[in-house]
């Protein structure tokens, strides 16, 4: 089969961009052919099809009002879009579309190209955007379900999308549109990464399509082993804003006499955790190393005591949740979405309440009191959960009788 894999971005952005490429490499190696549909950037990689991507619209910066109404306008509805994915696909003739992030960029356009074509579409739901204009379901740090049953004027009222009453209203406008357009009911095929998302697309009655929970997969040279040793220090990787709940992290560490945290990664929060590690004087034990990656970062992760994941919102999955089991590394995690699904409690980990500072640093404390023998089985049973559960073979085998189904019933 030939399959367009369609993406917001074309560079290492997120967790969306690691289950995208992931994807692509997984479908090469069982034989098909991969093509790609993304938006412009100068930080890309390198694409055959690049000349088709549509170009990038920033919000910010130095825009005229015309220019600002004209970006506004092709977030709802990108006709230019439409014209070069309409191009490709009479270029290429793929079997099947398989879209990850497109709101507010590649818009519903793509897919109304899709059908006009005859070429069926599948989509992962990276995110809570089909639900939530502000696609996190977040209300000033507060889970928020107002707009799940489609009152996405509830965003403008409370002004929850990046503190700006009018890219709340040109988010509400967005998602007003994709429904009553009946956007979600020419999808295909819905996959969700949780079962939490599942739930939450199948209460906002958006679509009749169905919906396969089908949890995110791990890169297929993972190794599943038991790697590095028992460290002494605890560890958080990942983005560092609001939603990951990193400030409750350094309070909880305050909690735990004498046991290290080390922040990995950037993000807006950056300042306000420097201000927390200070306000509560633990300079000595929470230390941030900016950005890492590659081996730098997986040095980190094989000689941690454990990987907290904090997380203050509905989470997809949580990467670093299934990567740190797979090297068998406990995890302590909140209920937040789809953490929870993905690590056995007390076994693999501990779960926590969100935003509960004394709970979280219960949950560390527990993993730092393991013996070194009930240490070594948690992490054993945090080795075979991930193989379990995050096997990439297993997800592409799943995933390709989804297109031949989908294939077949469109011929």
């Amino acid at each position: 089969m030939k399959i367009l894999l369609v993406n917001k971005y074309f560079n290492m952005h997120g967790g969306s961009e690691t289950y995208f490429f992931g994807l692509a490499e997984l479908l090469r190696q069982a034989g098909h052919e991969v093509i790609f549909f993304a938006m412009q950037d100068e930080k890309n990689l390198p694409c055959e099809q690049s000349a088709y991507f549509v170009s990038n619209v920033e919000f910010n910066g130095e825009l005229t009002a015309a220019q600002k109404l004209k970006a506004a306008f092709r977030m709802v509805y990108s006709f230019e879009a439409k014209k070069k994915i309409s191009a490709l696909i009479e270029k290429e003739k793929p079997d099947i579309i398989h879209i990850n992030l497109f709101h507010r960029v590649l818009t519903a356009s793509i897919v109304d190209a899709a059908k006009k074509h005859g070429i069926p579409v599948v989509f992962t739901m990276h995110d809570l955007n089909c639900v939530c204009p502000n696609h996190v379901m977040l209300d000033h740090g507060k889970i928020c379900e107002a707009c799940l049953h489609g009152n996405y004027w509830n965003c403008v009222k409370r002004v929850c999308f990046k503190d700006s009453r009018a890219k709340c209203l040109m988010a509400a406008i967005e998602s007003d549109f994709n429904k009553r357009s009946g956007l979600y009911r020419k999808i295909d095929l819905f996959i969700t990464p949780s079962e939490c998302y599942k739930n939450k697309l199948e209460a906002s009655g958006l679509t009749k399509s169905p919906i396969v929970h089908m949890k995110n997969f791990l890169p297929a040279d993972t190794k599943y082993a038991v790697q590095g040793k028992r460290g002494d220090y605890v560890l958080y990787y990942g983005r560092l804003s609001a939603e990951k709940g990193i400030l409750t992290l350094v309070r909880a560490m305050e909690k735990l006499e004498n046991v290290p945290l080390i922040i990995v990664g950037t993000g807006p929060e950056e300042d306000a955790i420097r201000a927390e590690i200070e306000a509560h004087h633990l300079n000595q034990r929470v230390t941030m190393v900016g950005f890492q990656s590659g081996e730098n970062l997986w040095q980190y992760v094989r000689n941690c005591a454990c990987v907290v994941v904090p997380s203050e919102w509905y989470e997809a999955s949580g990467y670093t949740a299934c990567e740190a089991q797979a090297m068998g590394k406990p995890v302590v995690a909140t209920n937040a979405g789809g953490l929870p699904e993905n690590i056995v409690d007390g076994e693999t980990g501990f779960i926590s309440p969100m935003k509960d500072e004394a709970a979280l640093a219960d949950a560390i404390g527990r993993v730092m009191r393991l013996s070194d023998e009930e240490y070594q089985r948690m992490a054993e049973k945090s080795v075979a959960n991930a193989k379990k559960l995050f096997d990439a073979s297993g997800y592409v085998a799943k995933l390709l009788v989804l297109y031949a189904n989908l294939k077949r019933r469109g011929n």
